[in-house]
């Protein structure tokens, strides 16, 4: 099935009923028993790890949460360029995105006020392809304005945390 297959189903889905767009998504994560920071992650049928760098307290095994964090906008932001390359029809070779983040510990750890997460998050992305640079431009703006992830990481999302 290509991506505009996908889209044009999700079209008719979403047309017939708009509740058929409204979609949820479950993530448990348990602690490793006899470690201290390492997580056990489970998405549906798929499982993964968390962990720290020994500096804060891990074992190094796995990427931390946030490098996750970082990892699902990157990975968020080259499948919505390729979504949005088929939807438009402009050509991609290729798409690779590079995400940086800086934190400040001191707001993780409490030492004073500074925010806990991330005070700054770069994002660049190679497009290749045969098409001109104006259509990569208005594909970047469609891609900005459509990925998730980003948009978890530019606007406050509603959460609420609750003990079992």
């Amino acid at each position: 099935m290509s991506l505009n297959d996908v889209i044009e189903g999700t079209r008719e889905a979403a047309s017939a009923d708009p509740a058929n767009a409204a979609v949820s998504f479950t993530v448990d994560h348990t602690l490793v028993p006899g470690t201290a920071t390492r997580v056990e992650v489970r998405v549906r049928d798929h499982a993964f790890h968390v962990d720290e760098p020994a500096p804060l307290g891990g074992t190094d095994t796995a990427a931390n949460p946030v490098e996750y964090a970082l990892a699902a906008l990157g990975s968020c932001q080259v499948i919505t360029y390729q979504f949005w390359a088929a939807k438009l029809g402009v050509p991609l070779t290729s798409v690779k995105v590079t995400v940086d983040g800086d934190l400040d510990l001191h707001g993780f750890f409490g030492f004073n006020e500074t925010r806990p997460g991330f005070t700054d998050v770069r994002v660049t992305v190679e497009l290749d392809g045969p098409a001109d640079a104006g259509a990569y431009e208005n594909l970047k703006r469609q891609v900005d304005e459509h990925c998730p992830v980003l948009d978890l990481f530019r606007n406050p999302t509603p959460t609420k945390t609750a003990l079992a």
